[in-house]
């Protein structure tokens, strides 16, 4: 057996991601690794651990199949992008980074349609290489069913190190029983793999260059291949079907829900909970069953999420009620306010602190200031409404023209009637009131009275005159029923 390598110096390492597939087997016509679950991309979720072992600029992610849609996807996390213009295999796109990752000490190689990868087995798989120093080393796994993965032959049962990487079309009846499987992860000593590269053959069915046979190079090479066993085999599983997917999306959701009961949130029945990973919630809040939490939403402590309400991408404070039914997307709720049930907040809703929204309220490019309140049936589109307003149930704030958007502007105090329409642009000043039912077209100065409607007009005994013409004529009334 060739003894153990060792170095002095801290290695440099480069982690490259396999992501320029197209994913033929989900019938998609978009990029394999953008299909997301848990709220982010395949990609996303192995970048996140990626970066966790090494800086952003030493990941490299191999991109072909819609690369520059890819690169965009992912473009804020900071890593590299290389172009893999043909997609001859997983060997061929080493080749195609051999010039950016040949100048590292050692290179890891992950799957980027893995996305429960953990930062913790990226680093189990590094240290492990970087402890024996082999040319190679395989990340493996033991499952139940291993049918459909290559096996994984060690030299015995006792030695980490490989004899052979055997794909199951190729494995006799013995390696076919063989539960060890390569989970498609791999630790490189750089300067052997791109010495060896070139020494894979595409002669095989589809006329690619296969990783794998790295292997049996290296070995043959007569250098060491060694594997190191993952303990939770779940982490390896790919999304290449959608079925695989979703058991996938499930997988991430219900650990994402255990994760933020260990953290003081209550969550009851968390199987009909759709919760991103990326979401943040404080202790003691309280999250009913059937609710969504999309994006990086960031939820306060002693907050109460009734059933069915949506939350996307926006942040709420402290000790907020969100009643039944209501949706959220990029809005910023503040301590104390109470929405619902059946809200809506659109994108750039800022609602203040213990300000009320209600039933069938929506609300767009508003700030709603502290002990506001819009309580029944009202739209508020690029308003500003200052502290301690009410708006009355029907309200409308008209904001658009036909061709531009205008803003309302409401001042503290101020009290709005029921069914009142305000046509922007205009201002309603600090502690005036608008009279029920008005159509508010100027400016109303502060503490004043506004009323913008017709005169009402009583006609007495009209009622008994009419009986008394229909008693006189079989004709229906001619003053009510006009033919136009």
């Amino acid at each position: 057996m060739p003894k153990a390598k060792t170095k002095s110096s801290v290695p440099r390492v480069a982690i490259a991601i396999m992501a320029a597939g197209k994913g033929t087997r989900l019938k998609s016509k978009h990029p394999k690794v953008l299909h997301e679950v848990g709220g982010k991309t395949l990609l996303a979720h192995v970048i996140a651990a990626a970066t966790k072992v090494v800086s952003p600029q030493d990941v490299y992610a191999i991109v072909g199949h819609e690369a520059e849609r890819v690169r965009q996807a992912v473009a804020d996390t900071g890593i590299n992008f290389i172009v893999q213009k043909e997609q001859r295999g997983t060997g061929h796109a080493l080749m195609v980074a051999r010039e950016a990752l040949a100048p590292y000490d050692q290179v890891i190689v992950l799957s980027g349609d893995a996305p429960l990868i953990s930062a913790e087995t990226i680093q189990t798989l590094h240290d492990f290489h970087n402890s024996h120093y082999p040319a190679m080393t395989i990340l493996t796994a033991q499952l139940d069913d291993p049918t459909g993965y290559g096996r994984v032959i060690r030299n015995n049962k006792k030695t980490a190190d490989v004899k052979a990487i055997v794909e199951e079309k190729s494995a006799t009846a013995a390696q076919r029983r063989i539960s060890e499987v390569n989970a498609g992860f791999y630790a490189f000593d750089a300067k052997l793999l791109f010495s060896n590269i070139d020494k894979l053959s595409s002669d095989n069915p589809h006329r690619e260059f296969y990783l794998t046979d790295m292997a049996a190079i290296l070995r043959k090479a007569k250098e060491r291949v060694m594997a190191v066993a993952e303990s939770d085999p779940h982490e390896i599983l790919g999304s290449n079907t959608r079925a695989e997917m979703v058991d996938i999306d499930q997988r991430i959701r219900l650990a994402k829900c255990r994760q933020l009961m260990t953290e003081g949130v209550t969550i009851f029945f968390p199987q009909t909970c759709v919760i991103d990973w990326d979401v943040e919630i404080g202790p003691d809040t309280t999250i009913e069953p059937f609710v969504q939490i999309l994006g990086k939403t960031r939820i306060g402590s002693d907050c109460r999420i009734r059933s069915y309400s949506v939350i996307n991408k926006s942040v709420i404070g402290d000790s907020v009620l969100i009643r039944p039914g209501c949706v959220l997307d990029e809005a910023h709720v503040m301590k104390g306010a109470e929405l619902g049930p059946y809200s809506r907040l659109r994108p750039g809703s800022e609602i203040g602190e213990g300000a009320h929204v209600g039933n069938f309220v929506e609300t767009k490019k508003t700030r709603l200031g502290k002990g506001s309140k819009a309580n029944h049936l009202s739209y508020l589109g690029d308003a500003e409404i200052g502290e301690g307003v009410n708006i009355g149930a029907g309200t409308i704030t008209c904001n658009y023209d036909g061709e531009r958007k205008h803003a309302t502007i409401i001042e503290d105090g101020v009290f709005i009637g029921s069914d009142s329409t305000l046509v922007a642009p205009v201002k309603v000043a600090k502690g005036a009131y608008v009279a029920a039912a008005s159509c508010i077209t100027d400016d109303v100065p502060p503490d004043s009275l506004a009323i913008g409607r017709a005169r009402q007009i009583v006609k007495e005994g009209w009622r008994t005159a009419r009986r008394a013409r229909r008693q006189k004529s079989d004709q229906p009334d001619p003053t009510l029923f006009r033919e136009t």
